[in-house]
C-alpha cells in the first residue's frame, strides 16, 4: 500500500528515520546507559527495537507501560517513574513476573507500594520540575522504605524544566543545578541508581548514571532549534484535503487527532493556520484540490501516539508494516 492509500488522519513513521535515531542513541549512550522512556511512543514492538538495540531496562509512566513491557517479555528492568497510590494497580504490577521498581517521594506512597508487594524503589527528588521530595527528606523516606521490606536501589530526578530551552550554556547551567541537588540526595540514600534526564539534556546531562529519554526516536518538533540534536523528525500525520477556498485549504486532522500542548504542527508545503477539532486550515504554496494529501509533523509525539491505535511504518512512500500503539491508556 502507499501512504496517499491510507484512510486519513493516519499517524506514520519513516522507519528509515527511526532506525536511524535508534542506533545514533545506542551509539550515545550503550546498553543500560540509556532506560528508555516508552511514554513518548506507548508502543511494545518499537520498544523491542530499542532492547534488540542494547537497551534492556524501560522507564513507564503508567500501569498499562508496565504491565504491556512485562506480558511481551520485556520486564527485565522496569521502572515507573510516576507515583501512585493505588494499591490495585501497585497489585499487579508486582504479581508480574517483571523487575519492577516504582518512583517514591511521600510516605504514602511507600506505604502504598509496601502494601501491594513492591519490592524495589527510588527515591524521586524534586530537582525543579513536577513531583519529588526536597533533599533533606529524602534519607527519611529511604529508611521508611527499607523499614517496609523495599530496597531502595537509588535517587531519582527529572530536570524537565530544562529540556526544551535553546541556548546550550544556559541548559548546561540547568541541569548542573538540578543534578547537583540529585547527587546530594544521592549522598544521603545510596544505592546504584542516579536516574534522570531526557532527550534534550541526554548529551549534557553527565551526572546520571542512566539516562530516560524517549523522543529521540521519532522527535518532537520543539527539539528543531536545538543545533546539537543528531536526531531527525520522523513521525507524520497523513491527512486529506476536504475543502479549498481562496487563499486556503482544509484537511481532515485536527487537535483531535494530534497533541497540541507545544503549539501547531509544521508542515514543509506552506503555513498552518490553525487546528479545530477535526481540521487543520493550511496556507499552501502552491495551489491544492479536494483530495490531495498532506503530511503534518505533529509538534508533541507523546501525546500524539496515545490518540492513535495504529502506528503505520513506511520507507520510501510504501507502507510495509504497522504496529498497534497497545501501551495506551493507564
Amino acid at each position: 500500500m502507499h501512504i496517499d492509500e491510507l484512510p486519513t488522519p493516519a499517524l506514520w513513521a519513516d522507519v528509515d528515520v527511526l532506525q536511524s535515531n535508534i542506533a545514533e542513541m545506542a551509539k550515545r549512550l550503550p546498553g543500560n546507559r540509556l532506560r528508555p522512556h516508552v511514554k513518548a511512543h506507548k508502543t511494545s514492538a518499537l520498544a523491542r527495537l530499542q532492547h534488540d538495540a542494547g537497551h534492556l531496562g524501560f522507564t513507564c509512566a503508567t500501569t498499562r507501560e508496565v504491565m504491556g513491557l512485562a506480558k511481551v517479555g520485556l520486564g527485565d528492568d522496569l521502572l515507573l517513574a510516576n507515583e501512585t497510590v493505588d494499591v490495585n494497580r501497585l497489585a499487579a504490577m508486582a504479581a508480574t513476573n517483571a523487575r519492577v521498581t516504582v518512583a517514591v517521594d511521600s510516605e504514602a506512597t511507600i506505604d502504598a507500594a509496601a502494601e501491594a508487594g513492591i519490592r524495589e524503589c527510588v527515591i524521586d527528588i524534586r530537582v525543579g520540575f513536577r513531583c519529588g521530595c526536597e533533599v533533606d527528606e529524602a534519607a527519611e523516606l529511604a529508611n521508611r522504605a527499607r523499614a517496609s521490606n523495599i530496597a531502595v536501589r537509588g535517587v531519582m530526578g527529572y530536570e524537565g524544566h530544562a529540556m526544551g530551552v535553546v541556548d546550550i550554556d544556559r541548559r548546561r547551567e540547568l541541569v548542573k543545578a538540578a543534578m547537583e541537588r540529585l547527587l546530594e540526595a544521592h549522598s544521603l540514600v545510596g544505592g546504584e541508581l542516579i536516574t534522570g534526564g531526557g532527550t534534550g539534556t541526554h548529551a549534557i546531562n553527565t551526572w546520571a548514571n542512566e539516562i530516560q529519554a524517549g523522543s529521540y526516536v521519532l522527535m518532537d518538533t520543539a527539539y528543531t532549534e536545538q543545533t546539537d540534536q543528531p536526531f531527525r523528525q520522523g513521525l507524520f500525520l497523513q491527512s486529506t484535503i476536504v475543502s479549498v477556498a481562496d487563499k486556503f485549504a482544509v484537511c481532515d486532522a485536527g487537535l483531535k487527532a494530534q497533541g497540541m500542548d507545544h503549539g501547531n504542527p509544521s508542515w514543509v508545503d506552506g503555513e498552518i493556520l490553525f487546528c479545530s477539532d477535526e481540521h487543520t486550515n493550511l496556507v499552501p504554496d502552491e495551489s491544492l484540490q479536494v483530495g490531495d494529501r498532506v503530511s503534518l509533523i505533529p509538534a508533541h509525539i507523546d501525546p500524539t501516539m496515545a490518540k492513535h491505535q495504529v502506528l503505520h511504518l513506511v520507507s520510501k512512500g510504501e507502507v510495509i508494516d504497522q504496529w498497534d500503539i497497545d501501551l495506551r491508556h493507564w
